[in-house]
């Protein structure tokens, strides 16, 4: 086994953290967001779509498996709101599960459907579902767990 290498490896990007450390705050959910259509809202479901870019791909060339766990959680949470759920924020994440199922590929047209499985005092959870929008193949399902904080009484 080659230490090094993994180390390598994990240390590549080092040396460009002036780089890194200029990017703005939350930078993350717009670099994600971006290519989002809203196509459906309703009570308990949020359906959107969006074309794959090459920002999102992983060394292979498919959709980054980061980037989908990011969209569980980004089109996730939108959809708590979509019963009703009228505190400040969504919460915060206890659990995100993702099966890979296949690969989506840059410029793919692809559908992501939340729906909203219970959303309690306390705890919400959420059913992502990936799938091609030209063949309809699911690629990818998520389940996305959270804590919703207690409503202020002032």
């Amino acid at each position: 086994m080659d230490l090094e290498a993994v180390k390598r490896y994990l240390e590549k990007g080092v040396g460009t953290s002036s780089e890194v450390d200029g990017l703005p705050p939350r930078f993350l959910e717009p670099l994600i967001m971006n290519s989002l259509k809203v196509d459906l809202i309703e009570p308990g479901r949020l359906v959107c779509s969006m074309k794959i870019p090459q920002r999102l791909l992983n060394a292979g060339n498919s959709l980054h498996g980061g980037a989908t766990a990011a969209l569980v959680d980004i089109v996730g949470s939108a959809a708590i709101p979509t019963v009703g759920y009228a505190g400040s924020n969504t919460g915060v994440s206890v659990e995100i599960n993702v099966s890979y199922l296949d690969a989506a590929y840059a410029d793919e047209e692809i559908e992501i459907d939340a729906r909203t499985l219970r959303v309690g005092k306390a705890v919400a959870v959420i059913s992502v579902e990936f799938k091609k929008k030209k063949t309809g193949k699911i690629f990818a399902q998520g389940r996305h767990t959270k804590f919703l904080p207690p409503s202020s009484k002032m």
